[in-house]
């Protein structure tokens, strides 16, 4: 359950899913000034994408979409000149209700949006993640790699990692993140991936540093 307020880390190219590692480089004052109090408290941070177009105002307090997700600090490096490589594990998505603005860093009144999976939609899921492996496979053995997907990951953790690591716009996994439930994400993601004629051959993507 997440707390009734929580940072805000508002990038223009990074959204974070549930059960899925982020590793990033926090280097801006305000965002040291961030890690340094997560650290000295719950270790959580709220993970927001910019909105499109405010690219420009990142360095005031630009709109940011409204649905993001809590992470929590598993790793936390210190370098000499004061900046951190942290590693976030998604916990839960929010949804902003108001924001504080008067620390050097935004925090949000948030409420949780669990993605809760009932009985009777696994089955859905595990048809559809069967789909999504036969639609990676040709770019992954292109890339010679073992296509085949870690049988024992559980369906929500590997939808939400190709959700956030597969080679998708920001918009486009931001519209991800805002689905109604697994299932609908899942299927989403299929949709995507079948309509481009040809999946990229980088299939996944690094993580950027920020």
């Amino acid at each position: 359950m997440l707390p009734p307020t929580i940072p805000l880390f508002p990038l223009p190219n990074v959204v974070l899913f549930p059960s899925v590692f982020l590793p990033l480089h926090v280097f801006e004052p305000r965002y040291r000034m961030m890690v340094t109090d997560a650290l000295a408290g719950d270790r959580m941070i709220g993970m927001v994408l910019l909105q499109t177009g405010h690219e420009a105002e990142y360095e005031g307090a630009p709109p940011v979409y409204a649905i993001g997700c809590a992470g929590l600090i598993t790793h936390a490096e210190k370098l000499p000149d004061g900046a951190f490589n942290i590693i976030l594990r998604g916990l839960e998505k929010f949804r902003i209700l108001g924001e504080d603005r008067t620390r050097a860093y935004r925090v949000a009144e948030v409420e949780g949006l669990m993605d809760d999976v009932g009985e009777e939609e696994r089955a859905e899921i595990r048809r559809q993640r069967s789909r999504l492996e036969a639609l990676l496979a040709p770019p992954i053995e292109y890339a010679g790699a073992d296509p085949r997907m870690p049988p024992a990951m559980p369906d929500e953790d590997l939808i939400n990692a190709l959700a956030q690591y597969l080679d998708l716009e920001p918009i486009e996994r931001q519209a991800l993140l805002e689905r109604d439930g697994l299932k609908s994400r899942s299927a989403a993601l299929v949709e995507l991936l079948e309509m481009r004629v040809l999946v990229p051959r980088a299939a996944w993507s690094r993580p950027g540093t920020h």
